[in-house]
This record gives structure tokens, sequence and C-alpha cells, in this order.
């Protein structure tokens, strides 16, 4: 009997605003390896979801992602956003509106 390893999987997206985010790469084992050393390299943040990547792999490079997933890539977005300290113009207000109700 054979154990059956799963490859390992990256993809890469680039976002600009205004229009759907699209595949800059992907791969599998060694590429995968490779794409998430550059990534790290670059500083680039990196989120690790099975299904996710697995569902990436079946889109071409240059493709959008399909509005399917806009939900979902939006809040990784947002995430990355606030990691790095990037907050929407009217944060503070929203913010400050939100504590004065708590």
């Amino acid at each position: 009997m054979t154990s059956k390893t799963k490859a390992k999987q990256a993809a890469a997206l680039s976002y600009k605003d205004g229009a759907a985010p699209i595949v800059v790469a992907k791969g599998e084992d060694a590429l995968a390896e490779e794409i998430i050393a550059l990534a790290e390299q670059a500083g680039v943040h990196i989120h690790q979801d099975e299904h996710l990547a697995n569902f990436l792999q079946h889109l071409e490079v240059g493709e959008a992602i399909p509005s399917e997933l806009y939900g979902l890539i939006a809040e990784l977005i947002a995430f990355v956003y606030v990691l790095e300290g990037k907050f929407p113009e009217k944060w503070d207000n929203m913010h400050n509106k939100i504590m004065q109700q708590v």
C-alpha cells in the first residue's frame, strides 16, 4: 500500500483598486515553494488555506478571481491593510462611534 501525499500548492494574487484580483502566479511542489520563498523575501503576507489554494490552481495566470471569491478575498485584503497600518479615511470616525456606543 502506498501513501499518497498532497502536493504543496501556492497561488499569488494581485489587486488594484477598482478591479477584481487576478492570479499572477500559481504552482505545485517546487514551484509552490519558490512562489512562497519569493513572497517571503518581498515581505508579502501569506495566507495558508488548502481549499482556497486548490481552487485557485484551477484558474489561469492572468485570470480574475470569480465573483464567488470576492467576499473572502476582500476580507483577506482588508486584514492585510490593517496589519500594515492602513485604514480607510473615515476609520477614526467609525471607530469613535463604535466606542461611544459600547
